[in-house]
């Protein structure tokens, strides 16, 4: 029998140096590391991008990225085709039985509180099933009696995402974890049942409001007594130096008694920052006091 030849490997479509251009702008940018496994997933995901803007090829496209000719709407494309963005609604749900039966119980029910407005933040949104799933938890609270107001802010760095998770709009598989009585109340089917969508009701998306932050900037503007901080599945992205600087800088916004709530690969993430307590692997509470 003949043997069969082996099939060439494709040639790089992206150069060294262009590659490594990208990679830099990236690290530096947002805080993500792109080793060169990930370059032919890189190239993948530019493609649409250069087509698009009438490229006739990547390299081509890099060059006008950095010359300073595109406007810098275009450095957001590519920091939105380089995100990944992993969620689903009640992921890691033992963070919302803690969020039900813990957290919020204890934190409304602190004298000084009563009668206050609970703010939870989601900081790394992606298309928004984190933050509504904290607002289903928190509003089914509500309808069973628990008196509190509350308000949730999702914060994503990548605009495709915040898009969605504005018209919280979702395929039926992406809501097949929420509960059926949950999911009754809480999601409208589509008119033309083809389509296969829900979408979160009007009295459930107003209490959601998203907005896009990027996790390296100095500061966030974003209010500094929220009571719950979810920022889970993307500090593993970062280095040890600039998950500090992360965890630190939310905690500023983190009110005394108020929780911080991590992805299941980041238990250790909080080691060196002042005042933070573990009470679960992935749970901890801010013990400093205002």
């Amino acid at each position: 029998m003949l043997e069969k030849k082996a099939m060439p490997a494709a040639a790089p479509q992206l150069s060294e140096r262009h590659f490594r251009s990208i990679a830099e702008f990236i690290e530096t940018q947002i805080g993500i590391r792109l080793p060169a496994a990930k370059r032919l997933m890189l190239e993948g995901r530019l493609q649409k991008r250069a087509r698009a803007l009438r490229h006739s090829n990547l390299d081509e496209y890099v060059e006008h990225l950095f010359s300073g000719r595109h406007p810098e709407t275009e450095m957001v494309h590519l920091i939105d085709c380089v995100t990944t963005n992993k969620t689903d609604f009640y992921r890691e749900p033992s963070h919302f039985d803690f969020l039900s039966e813990v957290a919020v119980p204890e934190i409304v029910g602190r004298p000084v509180r009563k009668g206050g407005l609970l703010k939870v933040w989601s900081a790394a949104a992606s298309t928004g099933m984190e933050a509504y799933t904290a607002a289903i938890a928190l509003d089914d609270l509500v309808k069973q009696g628990l008196q509190f107001q509350f308000r949730i802010l999702g914060t994503d760095i990548s605009t495709n995402v915040l898009r969605i998770a504005k018209t919280g709009i979702y395929t039926q598989e992406m809501v097949a974890p929420v509960p059926p009585m949950l999911r009754k109340r809480y999601f409208m089917s589509s008119r033309d049942p083809a389509r296969g969508e829900v979408r979160v009701v009007p009295e459930l998306r107003k209490l959601v409001n998203f907005m896009r932050l990027n996790l390296m900037e100095p500061v966030y503007p974003v209010d500094r007594d929220v009571d719950i901080i979810f920022c889970r599945n993307v500090l593993i992205y970062f280095d040890k130096a600039t998950q500090r600087k992360v965890v630190d800088r939310l905690c500023t916004h983190l009110r005394p008694g108020g929780y911080l709530m991590v992805g299941h690969s980041e238990s250790m993430v909080h080691q060196g920052t002042v005042g933070l307590r573990q009470v679960q692997p992935t749970i901890f509470r801010n013990e400093n006091r205002s």
